[in-house]
């Protein structure tokens, strides 16, 4: 199977496949010339009436999906329901713009606060702009856009693919998913991934590829053949079995092959997260994200809300230990009952731990509940802050949980500074955990969720190996424990530099353990050590990536 057959996108979910392309509906675009409304009020009601049909389909859908899609689901459809789009659909009906044509444009204007208010918000969009695409198509009478009704198994491709669409595919007929656009963190790659479906973002031309047209793909290299030969479909083939065989063999708690102990956690965002992950083979959850139980809310949720969701988690986890992330909401995701007000550059501004500086009352109600729950459950229950800069943000969070009962604490390093000085920050805190992704966007200037920057935020970028390096050298120097909660502890390869370089635990997705466990339990310490050492040295994500594969067991072509 010759390299230079193949295209080049991102893999950003593992597995092979083979099998025939079904394109995606596109989007229906309103008629360039389309009369304005004659009676505005009547077109506002039609809108209306048409965005809580959507809203419908979607929560249809959500009632069929396992519980981290419904999240998305859920919030897609509180956007079609939006009262400020429907009012924005309303100016430009009054303005002369026809019905179709009001929608695209009040959505535009939304898409464009979003994306300038960046992180969590800019990642919104492409679910918005599938609201808006639903609603013109039935406004003109036409069928909605997406993925066709399947008969038989597939390969989807489409321009990018809406998370609604994701959260409904058909595991058992769709083979692997390709787009056009996307990046390794939007909605659709980590549904992909929990879904256990093959998947290349970033793939140049893929809208151009026929229906019919058959496609072997690879989920972990990015490459995508366009009506492979023979040899190239039977090679796919042969490593999907050999994936699989290697997956079967390992077990129990993770360790190198000479026996140096590497905890493996699992990343949720539910109680029904935590139910599904917490019967799988991991040691425990190495990131909670509590935020969840927060957005698209008008209020905060109560004490005892709170409680009941903690209390489901941990009985889910039963002795294993349950690292928790306090609200990470604020600037770049907005909270309507904690609104700090206009923010110039809201991925610098007052988000995380510094949102819970400025409202220490939301903080100490959700400090208050995981007591609570904890105490219920006996469960071993470790809270950390997210966005931590500095020693002093770190022991006044540290003074806050210790007063509510918790005895341990940790901090997530996502900033260089944090990473840089960790030796000060750990001697505040129990342990730490690195979100590679916000470090990743910090460290290269580059917002994660702008697709085209994807190649800066590769999680194999030298720059970004060197300030988990010197993170997890101040974790020595102070004793304290290392773990990693970003996409990057996903990677099996990429996991034996971490543990190379010191990082004690990886956290997840559950369905990603598996792999990292092999990997782990076919190298020795030395090697991963060797491998961290390549990998830092290297010019460029790529060139990091082939030396350590240089340095791999063989099997390890089956596993990344």
């Amino acid at each position: 199977m010759s390299a230079l057959d193949a295209r080049h996108g991102i893999g950003v979910s593992p597995g092979t496949a083979v099998g025939p392309v079904v394109q995606v509906r596109p989007p229906v675009r309103p008629p360039a010339l389309e009369p304005a409304s004659t009676d505005p009020a009547a077109s506002g009601q039609l809108v209306r009436q048409i965005l809580e049909s959507v809203a419908a389909t979607l929560d249809d859908r959500a009632a069929r999906v396992d519980a981290a899609a419904q999240q998305i689901l859920a919030a897609t459809a509180m956007m079609a329901r939006d009262p400020g789009l429907s009012a924005a659909v309303d100016k430009h009906l009054a303005s002369g713009r026809g019905p179709a044509t009001a929608v695209d444009a009040a959505t535009e204007e939304y898409c464009a606060i979003f994306i300038a208010a960046g992180g969590y918000l800019a990642e919104r969009v492409t679910d918005l702009r599938d609201v808006r695409d639903r609603a013109v198509a039935r406004l003109l009478g036409l069928e909605d856009p997406g993925v066709p009704e399947l008969t038989e198994p597939a390969v989807i491709v489409a321009h990018d693919l809406a998370p609604a669409e994701t959260a409904g595919l058909r595991r058992d007929l769709v083979l692997a998913i390709v787009t056009e656009s996307g990046g390794p963190t939007s909605h659709t790659a980590i549904l992909a991934a929990q879904m256990g479906i093959p998947a290349v973002v970033q793939l140049p031309h893929a809208v151009a590829i026929g229906d019919g047209t058959v496609l072997a793909v690879d989920g972990s290299t990015g490459e995508v053949f366009v009506d492979p030969d023979p040899a190239t479909r039977a090679e796919l083939v042969q490593r999907s079995e050999r994936r699989a065989k290697a997956l079967g063999t390992t077990s129990g708690p993770a360790a190198t092959s000479d026996g140096h102990p590497v905890a493996l956690l699992a990343n949720i965002g539910t109680a029904q997260d935590a139910e599904r992950a917490g019967a799988l083979d991991v040691e425990g959850v190495g990131l909670f994200r509590t935020e969840f139980l927060f957005l698209d809310r008008e209020t905060a949720p109560s004490l005892e809300e709170q409680v009941a969701v903690y209390t489901r988690v941990f009985e889910a986890f039963g002795t294993r230990r349950g690292v928790v992330r306090t609200l990470d909401a604020g600037a770049d995701k907005p909270l309507a009952f904690a609104d700090l007000g206009h923010e110039e550059n809201p991925a610098l501004g007052m988000r995380g731990l510094r949102l819970s500086a400025e409202r220490p009352d939301l903080l100490d109600t959700q400090l208050t509940a995981l007591a609570t729950a904890a105490r219920a459950t006996g469960s071993d229950v470790r809270v950390m802050a997210p966005m931590v800069a500095t020693a002093e943000e770190a022991a006044w969070f540290a003074r806050r949980v210790h007063e509510n009962g918790l005895p341990t604490v940790g901090v997530m390093i996502e900033v260089p500074a944090a990473a840089l000085r960790a030796r000060h920050v750990l001697a505040e805190v129990d342990f730490a955990s690195i979100g590679t992704n916000d470090l990743a966007q910090y460290t290269l200037a580059a917002d994660r969720t702008q697709g085209e920057l994807a190649t800066l935020l590769d999680p194999w970028q030298p720059a970004l190996l060197d300030l988990v390096a010197a993170a997890c050298g101040g974790g020595r120097d102070a004793g304290k424990p290392i773990g990693v909660c970003g996409e990057a502890a996903a990677d099996p390869l990429l996991a034996l530099v971490l543990t190379g370089l010191g990082v004690n635990s990886l956290s997840m997705a559950a369905t990603r353990v598996p792999a990292v466990r092999a990997a782990l339990s076919l190298h020795d310490l030395p090697t991963c050590a060797a491998m961290a050492e390549a990998a830092r040295a290297a010019r460029s994500p790529q060139d990091a990536r082939d030396a350590v594969l240089g340095l791999a067991h063989r099997l390890m072509t089956d596993l990344v």
